[in-house]
């Protein structure tokens, strides 16, 4: 496992490869001791009702095994180890997952609690971007000014910098656009040689927002709110907009629609549309029409 895990930092996120060494000091409290040639099905069965037992969801349980089936199949292929993998094939179901999002006037207050925070002038224009890109923590904190272009009001990603590892482009709309203007008059007045957007006044980035924005939340008596839930709120504000899950899927990153498809219920319009073209008098046209748009948005 730690050949594996040296091996595989270099092709991993920091954040990804701290998952696996957090997944691995789990399996290795369960495992520690047994020969590798020996772990069974059985032995795969009693790790997740061991983890169950402390109340650890399926898909943390997911996380933690499929470390345990790559690094296997890893020595498989790159040291033609001749073992068995008896993770495979033996993903739990997962469930939608907890879904999280602020209203428009939530938001606000959101921001006016962040405004009063006075140890991190910066966190107002973070909120600010998050809600209005649906960029993650981890973009806007590692978002350098050379990759900022306000003529064309994008924001360019490149896969190192994202979670999926792929390019992206992320338009800026007005109120992202005045949160980045305000972090480059910040960054005039304190610190202009900087390469980071969100940097401090000695010049450093900013690594972690989250004691500031959670008194913020506090404040703003915003209960069960974490920072990854603005970029929910992005999405949901989107979806309810009426833009499709495919332009949606296209901001975010998303590798496919599929992780896009849990903000569909925010849409019921939708659904309104295509009862009523049931009631047409060419009902087979008007269900054809609608699988045509909608099959169209999904792709």
């Amino acid at each position: 496992m730690v050949l594996y895990l040296k091996a595989s930092a270099q092709d991993k996120k920091p954040w990804g490869h701290r998952r696996d060494k957090d997944g691995i000091r789990h399996l290795r409290g369960y495992f520690s001791g047994r020969e590798l040639t020996g772990i069974k099905a059985a032995d795969v069965r009693g790790y997740v009702e061991h983890r169950r037992a402390a109340l650890v969801c399926n898909a943390t349980i997911n996380r933690e095994l499929s470390v345990l089936s790559a690094a296997i199949n890893y020595a498989r292929r790159e040291w033609e180890w001749e073992i068995p993998n008896a993770v495979s094939g033996r993903k739990l179901k997962e469930s939608e997952g907890r879904m999280r999002w602020l209203t428009r006037a939530e938001a606000e207050g959101l921001v006016r609690a962040a405004a009063t925070e006075p140890q991190a002038s910066h966190l107002p224009d973070f909120i600010r971007l998050a809600l209005h890109t649906g960029m993650t923590k981890g973009e806007l904190l590692g978002l350098e000014w050379r990759r900022v272009d306000l003529q064309t009001a994008l924001v360019h990603l490149e896969p190192r910098n994202t979670k999926t590892g792929r390019r992206r482009s992320v338009p800026l709309n007005k109120v992202a656009r005045e949160a980045i203007l305000n972090r480059m008059r910040f960054r005039a007045q304190h610190i202009p040689a900087s390469p980071w957007v969100f940097t401090h006044r000695n010049g450093q980035r900013i690594q972690d927002v989250k004691k500031g924005f959670t008194s913020a939340c506090q404040r703003a008596g915003i209960t069960d709110f974490r920072i990854h839930d603005l970029r929910h709120t992005c999405a949901a504000w989107l979806v309810s907009a009426g833009v499709s899950l495919a332009e949606v899927r296209d901001l975010l990153g998303h590798t496919t629609v599929k992780m896009t498809e849990r903000y569909a219920h925010l849409a019921p319009e939708n659904v309104r549309l295509a009862v009523r073209a049931m009631c047409h008098d060419h009902v087979t046209l008007g269900i054809r029409n609608f699988c045509r748009k909608y099959a169209k948005a999904l792709i």
